[in-house]
């Protein structure tokens, strides 16, 4: 899979996406990253990619023809898997405005070959670029960034670490957020730190109880913490009893004490 970023600030991305996982997965040839300036289309000789509102009001807007022009160039280019298909390609343009990026959106984007993140600034861009080019929008959270490179950074890493070899597919299987549940605890030598134990079920070694157990931490610390994540969440009707015991009642947005 490879992923195109296109930003007014291309500094900012050395560090974050070339470390660790993403970084391993790069060199194995599983994804492509690569980091686009969009000053670089530009055609004046000051290399200006933004402007004032029209309708006056404060910060500056970034202009159509370089953002355009940069989006065009990137969707042309032949990557590392060569043209990819029509309908394989995705611009998402990072910007507040946009759908909350969730663990299921993480999953549709990870089946595109190519996926085009469009870094907002300012104030934003141009609406017509938006009607023009950009087939989604997304936003990693209800408050507003300097910029979206963090957030393009947030979603390059979500997405890439589904994408098949990056890691081992067991690691995701039931980690938060996967079946709409929050992920279970975890443990790791020694079995007594401080006072403190590993559950007892952990060392048994008994895959069942261990399974069953894990099972019920998720739907616990859901409820905990995040209840209304319950509302769509896989449970079967062994886990709404267990769900009952602790005192949720569907449609509710019950919190433990």
């Amino acid at each position: 899979m490879q992923f195109d970023i296109l930003t007014l600030f291309p500094a900012m991305f050395a560090g974050p996406l070339t470390e660790s996982i993403l970084k391993r997965a790069v060199q194995a040839g599983t994804i492509a990253i690569r980091i686009h300036d969009i000053r670089a289309y530009a055609t004046d000789r000051h290399h200006t990619a933004d402007d004032a509102p029209y309708g006056g009001g404060a910060g500056m807007v970034m202009k159509a023809e370089p953002l355009a022009a940069a989006i065009r160039a990137v969707l042309n280019e032949v990557g590392a898997e060569g043209q990819p298909a029509p309908g394989s390609s995705q611009v998402v343009l990072m910007t507040p405005a946009g759908e909350r990026f969730t663990q299921r959106m993480a999953h549709e984007l990870a089946g595109y070959k190519r996926l085009v993140l469009v870094c907002g600034h300012y104030e934003g861009v141009d609406e017509r670029v938006r009607e023009a080019l950009v087939d989604r929008e997304l936003s990693i959270g209800d408050y507003v960034l300097t910029g979206g490179e963090l957030a393009a950074m947030v979603v390059a890493d979500a997405v890439a670490r589904l994408v098949p070899g990056v890691i081992d597919a067991e690691s995701t299987a039931e980690e938060s957020h996967g079946g709409g549940l929050l992920e279970y605890p975890h443990y790791t030598r020694p079995a007594v730190w401080e006072g403190r134990e590993v559950p007892a079920v952990l060392r048994a070694g008994h895959h069942a109880q261990v399974a069953q157990w894990r099972r019920h931490e998720r739907l616990r610390r859901t409820l905990a913490r995040r209840p209304d994540l319950l509302a769509s969440a896989e449970l079967s009707p062994a886990d709404q009893a267990f769900l009952r015991s602790l005192g949720w009642q569907p449609g509710s947005t019950h919190e433990l004490a």
